[in-house]
């Protein structure tokens, strides 16, 4: 961990840190939000609106997205929540911008809001013991990131694309110990952290990171057993085989290629249990 941490304190700039750690300790803005998420979205227009109007519903003030190259409907999409002020666009044309974008958000807005969840249209924070997100935030004021873990979802064997939300449409998921859901996505506080180190993890100024059940945490994720049981990711990797092929040409605004190979859809296309 102490690794990671150099390795994105690096990343950053020693001159960038210690500019940040200046204006950190002269800056008493008061945020305008508590919470709120930053994405990087490529031709993801059909699954906005689940995707938005779930995390509202938990709690989400402000979403930050990030359009990378998209050709499809996303803009129309986002429109009304851009005019209502609950989505800032951005276009972030290019190749591997996933963490450009990244770096943006938390520059442009690290001291408009007091967390930022770092997910993708894919992903669908899900309280458990909690009702809202920020319920479950309040008891990690003191620490400058929470890592939560994923639980992924399967395609059920759904061949096609069919009508309703992911959220109905795919109820197969992993079992919950599988190593794939050590994975973890990051909500940090975003004056305590200087940048993000991947999609994953952050680069803390001080501190460290928690566990969904408050743990120091002392080791990379995937040393770590998954914790489902307070606070999940519900991660709809592959979606039916139709939206997977789409999905492979459409690209991805991360990795070291846009391609995405059929290895992955066998990977991911966990269905071991029926979540009710």
């Amino acid at each position: 961990m102490t690794r990671n941490r150099w390795r994105g304190i690096l990343r950053f700039g020693l001159f960038n840190a210690v500019k940040l750690m200046y204006e950190l300790k002269h800056n008493n803005t008061q945020p305008k939000y508590y919470l709120a998420v930053c994405a990087i979205a490529r031709n993801e227009g059909p699954y906005f609106k689940e995707w938005i109007e779930w995390h509202h519903k938990m709690g989400v003030d402000k979403f930050y997205v990030y359009d990378n190259d998209s050709t499809d409907c996303i803009k129309e999409v986002l429109a009304p929540y851009i005019e209502s002020g609950l989505v800032e666009y951005t276009f972030s044309p290019g190749f591997k911008k996933q963490l450009a974008a990244y770096d943006d958000c938390l520059e442009k807005h690290r001291f408009d809001t007091r967390w930022i969840a770092f997910i993708d249209l894919d992903e669908f924070i899900v309280p458990i013991k909690d009702k809202t997100i920020p319920e479950f935030l309040n008891r990690f004021e003191s620490f400058p990131a929470v890592e939560v873990n994923w639980l992924i979802y399967g395609s059920g064997g759904a061949k096609t694309k069919q009508p309703g939300t992911m959220m109905e449409r795919f109820k197969y998921h992993s079992l919950p110990g599988h190593f794939l859901n050590r994975h973890v996505k990051s909500i940090v506080n975003p004056r305590r952290v200087f940048s993000m180190i991947g999609c994953h993890e952050v680069a803390r100024i001080s501190g460290y990171a928690a566990d969904s059940h408050g743990n120091l945490i002392k080791q990379n994720f995937w040393e770590r057993e998954p914790q489902q049981d307070v606070i999940r990711i519900n991660h709809y990797a592959v979606r039916s085989y139709e939206e997977f092929v789409e999905k492979q040409s459409r690209g991805r605004a991360a990795g070291k290629t846009r391609f995405i190979t059929m290895q992955y859809f066998n990977r991911y296309d966990l269905n071991d249990i029926k979540d009710d």
